[in-house]
């Protein structure tokens, strides 16, 4: 994972997603917080690195449902 920060308030993520190396781009974003938003992306990664990338449903529900404000 590594995480890209545009000026003047952009972040990029690159994720390589599987053991063949395929590679995915995201924008976490919420506008003008990139510094907030890379701590959050960081924190959420330890839970989703070496997961099957597949189980969308079960990864969106794992961290909404732990996150501090629910």
């Amino acid at each position: 994972m590594e995480m890209f920060h545009v000026k003047p308030r952009w972040l990029f993520l690159k994720v390589i997603t599987c053991d063949d190396g395929t590679i995915g781009w995201g924008e976490p974003v919420v506008e003008g917080r990139a510094q907030t938003v890379e701590a959050a992306v960081k924190e959420i990664a330890r839970y989703l690195i070496g997961q099957d990338p597949r189980d969308i449903e079960k990864h969106w529900q794992t961290i909404y449902r732990g996150s501090f404000y629910r």
